[in-house]
């Protein structure tokens, strides 16, 4: 086994910080299930400017976690961030690492991959303090072991993703949007939800043909294959949704990934900024964040 990343030294580089960016499920579809197991998906892709923020300093290799999300996460050997570290080290020999700060802002298990983009900020900052292309294949190889969201959320710009997450279309320009994001502070199991659907393993779908077209017309017309599956097993998906459906001026809502968390669209960023105060004060204990997305 390759050797874990040398320890950056002491005054080597300036502490470096990247954003770790909610990722929100546009769109979803599940084609099928693969004779491996796996899903495919098709799945359009935009990134909040809500985040978790991930530093980079000099020091020997480890986490430390702070923020309002950070009571339920460890900073052991499994956490993503470290994951990422020690898959980066083995990847590029003779590299350094160092010390990660996390301040930890997205609520965990909630469908809009706070792991999956710390992990990819991770990538992000090693890459840089070795002075490595941040859109080196090599690295998006590195990321696709690490899970089905992480390549995307080191790409962290709008994009059509297939396969288990693997497959990455091209960047795209989203119409403007103003969203809502809410989670009830429930944790969703991905694979119940998954199996759920009780799709026979072979039998793939080929995705849509899509030449030049609308993107706000497939966004407000199109759907989560997973929310229905969701919504079963976590009751509590169906009440949100409802919540966000009935205030003034929302466009859609509908479920991000896998859940808990739901977003809903809005033609405006302050009718979005007065949808999630009014969410908050109703109820304090979910977690509402007004965002753009891109």
């Amino acid at each position: 086994m390759a050797a874990e990343p040398r320890a950056i030294e002491p005054r080597a580089m300036a502490p470096l910080v990247e954003r770790a960016r909610a990722k929100v499920n546009l769109t979803l579809t599940v084609l099928g299930r693969r004779a491996d197991g796996y899903h495919e998906l098709d799945s359009l892709v935009g990134f909040a400017d809500v985040h978790d923020v991930l530093g980079l300093a000099p020091g020997p290799l480890g986490l430390e976690i702070a923020g309002p999300c950070a009571a339920s996460l460890g900073a052991g050997d499994d956490n993503l961030v470290l994951r990422a570290a020690r898959a980066f080290g083995q990847a590029f020999a003779g590299t350094v690492s160092g010390r990660f700060t996390l301040r930890k802002n997205l609520p965990l298990a909630s469908g809009i991959g706070g792991g999956s983009a710390d992990a990819a900020a991770a990538l992000r900052l090693l890459a840089r303090a070795n002075g490595l292309p941040c859109d080196s294949p090599d690295l998006f190889a590195v990321a696709g072991r690490l899970g089905a969201d992480v390549p995307v959320c080191l790409r962290g710009a709008a994009c059509r993703m297939r396969g288990i997450g693997e497959r990455l279309g091209p960047p795209l320009a989203l119409p403007p949007l103003h969203g809502v994001l809410v989670n009830p502070g429930v944790a969703v199991e991905t694979a119940t939800v998954f199996s759920a659907l009780a799709l026979p393993p072979g039998e793939i779908r080929q995705p849509a043909t899509r030449g030049d077209h609308d993107l706000r017309a497939e966004i407000l017309h199109g759907g989560n294959d997973l929310q229905a599956a969701a919504i079963a097993a976590v009751p509590e998906i169906g009440a949100v949704l409802a919540r966000l459906e009935a205030l003034p001026g929302c466009l859609i809502a509908r479920m991000s990934g896998s859940g808990a968390t739901c977003f809903g669209l809005f033609e405006r960023s302050d009718t979005a900024a007065a949808a999630a105060a009014r969410i908050s004060a109703d109820r304090p204990g979910w977690w509402v964040q007004a965002t753009a997305l891109a």
